[in-house]
């Protein structure tokens, strides 16, 4: 059954997603930048919080938590190895566990490579993928705890997930992820056309996310490590590692 999802801009470029499951009423949140547009979406449609999902640890997604369960009652999830630095927590998940939400499961995956302990939530019957800030739209997180290789492992893990899966990424970043992209393979009509888009629905002041899972195959850098022409755009070998061709690329983007 399809969940009824609404985009909440926070802060100066972050998203917070609510979401209700039609099914029972079950309202939930992921990630709270900041509690008030949280608490202002519950109160103009009548909806009480019942749970709130957390990503990772970075203040730009769990400032408003606390604030927030105050004023609900919400129960808030996060991972269990980042317990000792998220707010107070009701639940601790780990990877690979699934839980009910409503009538919907929730999955969790690893998602580490941003922060260790990052964890996405997968709703696999919605066809719902928060991923907070490791798979982003067009790009990925910046790796300020873990590795290149737990970020291309963390993006396998997430790539492998159904084609019509949408992509609920943290932040608005689109456009200058693409400008990356871009940089590498200014001549790609796929890329060139994607951005066309992004623009176009900037300008209307629209969010650029979710975006599909297949789309960011097709044009995402950091999940198209073994394309033989990102890797000559590159400079790379063309028996190039594909972690080695995502090291390179989250390099480049570093600097970029």
């Amino acid at each position: 059954m399809a969940l009824e999802l609404v985009i909440l801009p926070c802060l100066a470029d972050n998203y917070a997603y609510l979401v209700r499951d039609p099914s029972t009423d079950t309202i939930f949140v992921v990630d709270v930048p900041e509690a008030a547009p949280v608490l202002n979406a519950l109160g103009a449609r009548g909806w009480k919080l019942s749970h709130i999902l957390i990503t990772h640890h970075h203040d730009d997604h769990i400032a408003g938590v606390e604030a927030l369960a105050q004023a609900t009652g919400a129960h808030v999830i996060g991972a269990e190895a980042d317990a000792h630095r998220l707010p107070p927590l009701d639940m601790m998940v780990t990877p690979g566990q699934t839980l009910p939400i409503g009538m919907q499961k929730l999955s969790v995956i690893d998602a580490g490579g941003h922060t260790l302990g990052h964890i996405a939530y997968h709703f696999a019957e919605a066809g719902l993928l928060f991923s907070g800030d490791s798979l982003m739209s067009w790009g990925c997180g910046r790796l300020f705890e873990g590795t290149p290789a737990q970020m291309f492992d963390s993006l396998a893990r997430l790539s492998a997930l159904p084609d019509h899966t949408l992509v609920c990424s943290g932040h608005e970043y689109t456009e200058a992820n693409g400008r990356f992209a871009l940089s590498l393979e200014p001549g790609n009509p796929a890329l060139l056309n994607r951005m066309d888009d992004v623009r176009a629905k900037r300008a209307e002041g629209q969010p650029t996310v979710p975006a599909t899972l297949a789309l960011e195959k097709a044009t995402n850098p950091f999940l198209r490590s073994d394309d033989a022409a990102l890797r000559s755009a590159l400079g790379l070998h063309a028996d190039a590692s594909a972690l080695a061709t995502f090291t390179e690329a989250r390099a480049r983007k570093d600097r970029f």
